[in-house]
């Protein structure tokens, strides 16, 4: 492929990526009103979902391939990348985010209890088939709850979901998914196409491009969400996709094939993500709100997260 052609395939795949999650984010809207749920509740369980599917991919394939450091850097990674860059960067970009008191108390203590509970599972250095298998039930058994108890909440009417019709929503939801998922692949394929034509070492175009890159379809998806003033799918997103990836990606990746990794890799993921999953939960409970100086104090920890990422173990 010439280089000129994969730098039109990396900004139609960018246009296309933007439009998809905004097709997306309308379709979530109005799957939120057909089903009688809260917001956010669509975006932790099927925006959340939907969005991790690179990851589970990246990890599941990893795992099932014999590279068990890519499957688990690859999912905890994608958590402080979500947190610390996806959603920041919805902060920065987009209008004040408003935080449900409710459901942050009930998901952020799931979430917070289960990050402890993998890295005491990992802390060994392996991820076993049972632990695997523990993890993923608790993902499910978890949904099952959240959808029983958040039923009956009060849901949000905008009039949007109203506006469109059952066909519609379905089409806008499945395209738009499609469309994201679909276009960041193009962009990560694209973009480390360049990095390698231009003489970028691997390490730089798998801290970027690929890292980043699986982290596409929450960053777009927040980013759209929070600028047409839907926070709670943003927000539901993010804390969905955090949750999907400790338990289900993880939990998947290790029933394929058993997770042993050097204990260094454990003794740098765990604690980062843990500092910033906890530190995401603090900006969010102080006033329940996101502004532009929360996503620049996370945006600097991923900042921070990258360099010590590099001078621990490449340079």
């Amino acid at each position: 492929m010439d280089v000129a052609i994969a730098f039109i395939i990396f900004i139609v795949a960018f246009v296309f990526l933007f439009k998809s999650a905004d097709f997306f984010v309308d379709g979530a809207v109005g799957l939120a009103y057909l089903l009688s749920l809260p917001r956010v509740v669509i975006g932790i369980v099927i925006v959340g979902f939907c969005t991790t599917l690179p990851e589970f991919a990246v990890s599941v394939q990893s795992a099932f391939l014999g590279h068990p450091e890519i499957a688990l850097g690859n999912a905890v990674g994608s958590v402080v990348a979500d947190d610390a860059f996806a959603l920041a960067l919805g902060a920065l970009l987009a209008p004040t985010i408003l935080i449900d008191k409710r459901v942050l108390k009930k998901f952020g203590i799931f979430l917070v209890s289960v990050a402890f509970f993998s890295y005491f599972l990992a802390f060994d250095a392996e991820v076993s088939r049972v632990e695997g298998l523990i993890l993923a039930s608790l993902l499910v058994f978890y949904y099952f709850y959240l959808i029983k108890t958040e039923r009956n909440s009060k849901v949000e009417e905008d009039g949007k979901g109203r506006r469109l019709s059952v066909k519609r929503i379905l089409i806008c939801f499945i395209l738009g998914a499609a469309g994201v998922i679909v276009s960041s692949r193009l962009v990560i394929d694209s973009a480390i196409f360049i990095a390698a034509y231009f003489g970028v070492p691997e390490v730089v175009i798998g801290l970027t491009a690929i890292a980043l890159g699986t982290s596409l379809p929450e960053t777009f998806t927040v980013v759209v969400s929070a600028r047409k003033g839907y926070g709670d799918i943003a927000v539901g997103n993010i804390l969905g996709a955090d949750v999907l990836n400790i338990l289900w990606i993880l939990g998947i990746s290790a029933l394929v094939n058993p997770i042993k990794v050097a204990p260094s890799t454990i003794a740098f993921s765990y604690p980062w993500m843990l500092l910033v999953v906890s530190t995401m939960l603090i900006l969010m409970r102080f006033k329940y709100r996101l502004t532009k100086w929360k996503g620049g104090i996370l945006f600097t920890l991923y900042v921070i997260y990258l360099y010590q990422l590099i001078s621990t173990f490449y340079l």
